[in-house]
């Protein structure tokens, strides 16, 4: 009598706060000094906290894991009874004289740039883009500058509409370019790093 077979057991990924299968066997992100310092572009700074808002649960959860892993604490609430989101808070000197300087360091600290400051075509009957957006023009050239060292073509940094917001400014990651911001930079964000491992 043949044994019998054993159902394959794929990994799970988190969409839309909905436990779907995974298809490949991405690691689990790391959380860096250098990734959180990224992801403040989106934070708000109290007098001793940085604090964190997002949307999807999962994410939050990853990053107050990711913070652990560092050797420090964090708080994570949702915010209103009635609203979607959810916070996590962490001390000010959890980011004290950290330095953005090695290809490692630069690729953790886009990634997380990327995750709060980055947009990304999430609806397939829409044509595929990847842009970043911030109001302070120096620090986008800053990231611009980093995919360029990394081989990432990107577009012209430019306003989109001088009437809304004189003081906005995006530039696009070039279709050429897609996979390589996929395997190189990445991200950290469930539904952002779904989207991204398609263009693979």
């Amino acid at each position: 009598m043949k044994p019998k077979a054993f159902a394959k057991v794929i990994p799970r990924e988190v969409h839309l706060n909905k436990v779907l299968p995974r298809r490949d066997y991405t690691p689990t992100p790391q959380i860096t000094r250098e990734y959180l310092l990224g992801l403040l572009k989106d934070a708000t700074s109290r007098n001793t906290t940085y604090r964190i808002a997002t949307k999807n649960k999962y994410f939050c959860e990853l990053i107050k894991t990711g913070i652990k892993n560092l050797g420090a604490n964090s708080w994570m609430y949702k915010e209103g009874k009635n609203r979607n989101l959810w916070i996590v808070e962490f001390s000010k000197r959890l980011l004290n004289n950290v330095k953005v300087r090695s290809r490692n360091s630069k690729i953790a600290f886009v990634r997380g740039y990327f995750d709060a400051e980055g947009g990304i075509a999430r609806e397939p009957q829409v044509r595929f883009y990847i842009y970043f957006c911030q109001k302070d023009y120096e620090d986008l050239k800053t990231i611009k500058d980093y995919l360029t060292e990394f081989g990432i073509l990107s577009g012209k940094i430019h306003n989109p509409s001088k009437k809304v917001d004189p003081n906005y400014w995006r530039f696009y990651v070039s279709s050429k370019s897609y996979k390589d911001f996929a395997l190189i930079v990445g991200s950290n964000h469930p539904e952002k790093s779904r989207i991204l491992r398609v263009k693979i």
